[in-house]
């Protein structure tokens, strides 16, 4: 075998595993609710920080980094829907505020996926605490709080809010410097990976809008020809046993509300399988309306959180919410507060090495070095 028959050959293994990697990661996030919990004021996420605190249990062994993965598939559900969502503008068919936002801002998603992978290299995450239980298990317990603060934010990232909740949290249990450090790179995988959900979501229902308005299309085309046969179109589509769901309702009902007597056969239809199960018309539309107000609220605070965590100064949010920080200021000669941050630092980084070695807590060996 010659030397480029191999270079394809190794071409077409990468591109098949690509595209198995890609159906996957599609099958998978038509499964994931979004990051969407109560939403919780500062107070409330003071309490939840404690609460977490509590909860926490940590793993004594480092684990596989999952992150990196995780982001590969996010970025690979992100860009399927966005050509999804091109084909679909190119073809001049609707698609919803949640899209728009979605297409408008991709360049900006991309941008932060590349930054997000230079920032978390391979092995880094490794050296993080990790979760030995719960929904985030054998994940840093650094983005297990950074989905927290997105899920009750409806993916707003408020600096006073987080400040009080890692306090919060560390009124219980302290972290280490290095997850402190690490607390902007996980709030924009965080960010990212609610992205991913929405926009699968997006997408899903985007694909029942489209298969309603393939037979809304069939029904009124048939029923401007031959209003006699739109029964028979509508035998067609009960063998199909289209999702009796939201998208596909509420196109329907866009299509067909209003217009000739014969079209008015299908919506019965629909009217009478939803009745089954207690459900309306009118409730579904009422319920898309606000799932697609829903998804376009959180694609908003998303992107524009993505664009303010690279505002913040983060030297300062480390330093006030370091517990080790915290400790070395009482020095009683106030040397160490009157020091540059790149010398204070260097302190830290000697108090967080030592705790490494001797298997330390950070605070305590810095609580040795003030005593």
């Amino acid at each position: 075998m010659t030397i480029g028959n191999k270079l394809n050959l190794v071409r077409l293994r990468r591109l098949r595993a690509f595209n198995r990697r890609r159906a996957a990661a599609r099958i998978r996030a038509e499964q994931e609710p979004a990051l969407r919990a109560e939403l919780f004021s500062t107070e409330q996420m003071e309490r939840h920080g404690r609460v977490l605190a509590g909860q926490h249990r940590l793993c004594a062994r480092s684990g596989a980094n999952q992150l990196l993965t995780r982001l590969d598939d996010n970025e690979l559900v992100l860009i399927h829907a966005c050509e999804r969502l091109t084909a679909a503008t190119r073809r001049q068919l609707p698609i919803t505020p949640a899209a728009e936002w979605l297409l408008d801002n991709f360049y900006l998603i991309e941008e932060q996926v590349r930054l997000a992978r230079r920032h978390l290299p391979q092995g880094y995450s490794r050296e993080l605490p990790r979760l030995r239980q719960g929904p985030s298990v054998g994940l840093p317990r650094v983005y297990d709080l950074a989905l927290e603060v997105i899920s009750h934010g409806d993916g707003r990232v408020d600096t006073t809010t987080l400040s009080r909740f890692v306090s919060a949290y560390q009124s219980v249990r302290s972290l280490q410097l290095g997850e402190l450090w690490a607390i902007p790179i996980m709030l924009r995988l965080a960010l990212i990976e609610n992205l991913r959900r929405v926009a699968a979501r997006v997408i899903t229902d985007w694909k029942y809008r489209s298969e309603a308005a393939s037979w809304a299309d069939k029904m009124t085309a048939t029923a401007e020809r031959a209003p006699n046969s739109v029964v028979l179109v509508v035998a067609d589509m009960a063998r199909s046993d289209p999702p009796m769901i939201g998208p596909f309702v509420a196109e329907m009902a866009r299509r067909l509300q209003g217009q000739s007597h014969a079209l008015a056969l299908p919506l019965n239809w629909i009217e009478q399988r939803l009745s089954e199960t207690g459900q309306s018309i009118e409730h579904l539309i009422q319920l898309e309306a606000q799932q697609q107000a829903a998804n376009q609220v959180s694609i908003s605070n998303n992107i524009g959180s993505l664009r303010a965590l690279s505002a913040i100064d983060w030297r300062d949010f480390v330093e006030y919410a370091s517990v080790v920080e915290q400790t070395l200021r009482t020095d009683p000669a106030g040397t160490y507060a009157a020091m540059d941050f790149a010398t204070r630092d260097r302190y830290r980084h000697e108090v967080e090495a030592l705790a490494r070695h001797h298997r330390l807590r950070e605070p305590a060996v810095a609580a040795a070095a003030i005593a």
